[in-house]
């Protein structure tokens, strides 16, 4: 998505955020992120507020939607919401600015502690009956082996999109962006973490370790672990297939390997 600055919007909006945030004396457009037209960090009367924005007609405006109606349930460390307008053809969100830099993933990195102790709180939040989101069985269906679907199913909480640049670290992690809210086993977002530590440089037996932190990951099935691996494996492809960005080649390599990590420890488990 071509990423705009604040003073490309049109002046109605502009004058929208303003009357909800105060006069907007500084704005400095953020870097990073895929999925905004505007993404930028406001200096206003009100003190600082980071917006973001999508046109109302593009096709991903369903998703910071979501993302807006979701954000009243997430635990505290993440951002709180001030205000969701849609005006002048933008949906905008003004959101709580929280200090910190994106989260490094790395081995050793000090920050996996405290990516660690967010999500463990965010395992323990229960998905909102209120807010029309997926169900994990219903998201990867088309991808899951058939017949497993059925054992993504749970009402955890899961935010399902655990890059690095989606984690703020300062002195705690606050897990930002919440366009892919799903209901689904606890187990689930460990499994995807995995799959971006690998992205980050550590080996089968690393990612998998550190996804031991979270007992949801150890007491889960081995049958619906690899049924989710299968079915990451297969929407990655999938995704690969119809960008040929090298990351996302990356990322469906990384769920070919885990797939195949997790196969052959179940073979092993049962000889």
């Amino acid at each position: 998505m071509i990423r705009r600055h604040f003073h490309d919007l049109p002046v109605e909006a502009r004058q929208a955020i303003a009357d909800k945030a105060g006069p907007v004396h500084a704005a400095r457009t953020a870097d990073g992120g895929l999925n905004s037209g505007i993404a930028a960090f406001l200096e206003t009367d009100h003190g600082p507020v980071f917006v973001k924005g999508i046109p109302t007609d593009h096709p991903q405006a369903p998703a910071q939607r979501r993302e807006a109606a979701i954000n009243p349930h997430l635990p505290r460390a993440c951002p709180r919401l001030y205000w969701h307008i849609e005006v002048a053809g933008w949906d905008l969100l003004g959101y709580e600015v929280r200090p910190g830099r994106h989260a490094d993933y790395s081995p050793g990195s000090p920050d996996l502690p405290l990516v660690a102790a967010a999500l463990a709180e965010l395992q323990e939040t229960t998905a909102p009956t209120d807010v029309p989101i997926k169900a994990a069985e219903q998201r990867w269906a088309a991808y899951a082996p058939p017949g497993t679907a059925a054992l993504f199913s749970g009402d955890t909480l899961l935010h399902t999109d655990l890059a690095p640049h989606n984690v703020l670290v300062d002195d705690h992690a606050h897990i930002l962006d919440w366009a892919w809210p799903t209901r689904g086993a606890a187990w689930i977002d460990p499994a995807i973490l995995i799959l971006r530590l690998l992205e980050a440089g550590h080996t089968l037996v690393e990612a998998e370790a550190f996804a031991s932190r979270f007992s949801s990951w150890r007491t889960a099935p081995a049958e619906a672990k690899q049924a989710f691996a299968a079915a990451n494996d297969a929407a990655w492809r999938e995704i690969a297939r119809d960008d040929a960005a090298p990351w996302k080649a990356a990322m469906a390599g990384h769920a070919a390997a885990f797939q195949a990590h997790l196969h052959t420890c179940r073979e092993k488990d049962s000889a």
